[in-house]
């Protein structure tokens, strides 16, 4: 690689951290696209393997501040955390034998599902009793699962599924979701890591420079988002908009799966 594309490197860190603090969930989900034809590194799966680290690496810096203000959950957090691994390992090991078009095809309808859930209304969330115990086990697990094997088939965070995933499963407010879903976050990337790596398919160099320009882009993001308040609702209806226009490439680029 180019002293260049590994500038790019940072800066598409920088934009995926930045989109992260400033709209929260569904930030990461530019992280694939970004290193594939922005850095210009072809080679999808250990694309995938990287960002899946370099997300991880982020929610773990994200968790800190989130756990020292109390907003995370511990036991419906590991609760979570800890199925959704075992999850996202299986839908990395089969991730691994998808073919790369077809990965990135199936990807980028993943990102037209995440566009149009950014924009959509959502209800308004009154509150309910939390569930603990067996109670709680018995959403936690069956959803977990599932996002995790989602999160693991494409190397994403799954924030966007998690704290939904959260508030059903234990009735938690939506603060405490979002600190508590980086457990998850982080568990879920870097089980996915893990995966990719075992098979030589994780860019460690590309992956810290990721991560770096995250905490740089994810701090500024967190700063505008204190200023605009109520105005970032504009913002998430453009980011879902650029979200949709990148799925459409990479559709393009790839439609050649569908003859496969």
């Amino acid at each position: 690689m180019t002293i260049a594309q590994h500038l790019l490197a940072v800066l598409s860190g920088g934009i995926v951290g930045f989109s992260l603090g400033l709209l929260g969930g569904g930030g990461s989900i530019l992280a694939v696209p970004l290193l594939l034809y922005l850095v210009g590194y072809h080679d999808p799966h250990v694309v995938i393997g990287t960002t899946a680290l370099a997300v991880a690496l982020t929610a773990y810096a994200n968790l800190l501040p989130h756990w020292r203000a109390g907003n995370v959950r511990w036991q419906p957090a590991l609760a979570f955390a800890i199925p959704g691994a075992i999850g996202a390992a299986v839908g990395a090991s089969v991730g691994k034998l998808v073919g790369g078009k077809q990965l990135l095809f199936l990807f980028a309808l993943l990102m037209i599902v995440v566009a149009i859930t950014m924009v959509r209304k959502r209800p308004d969330l009154k509150p309910r009793p939390e569930r603990a115990g067996w109670a709680m086990l018995l959403r936690v697990v069956p959803v977990s699962l599932a996002v995790g094997l989602l999160a693991g088939f494409f190397g994403i965070g799954g924030g966007f599924l998690i704290v939904p995933g959260l508030l059903f499963a234990t009735g938690m407010p939506m603060l405490s979701a979002m600190g508590s879903s980086l457990v998850s976050v982080g568990a879920f990337g870097t089980t996915t890591a893990i995966t990719y790596a075992l098979a030589g398919k994780v860019n460690w160099l590309i992956a810290v420079e990721y991560f770096a320009g995250g905490v740089l882009g994810g701090w500024a993001g967190v700063w505008l988002a204190i200023r605009l308040g109520k105005q970032k609702q504009a913002l998430t209806r453009i980011f879902a908009g650029v979200v949709l226009a990148v799925a459409v490439y990479v559709l393009a680029m790839n439609v050649s799966a569908l003859h496969l």
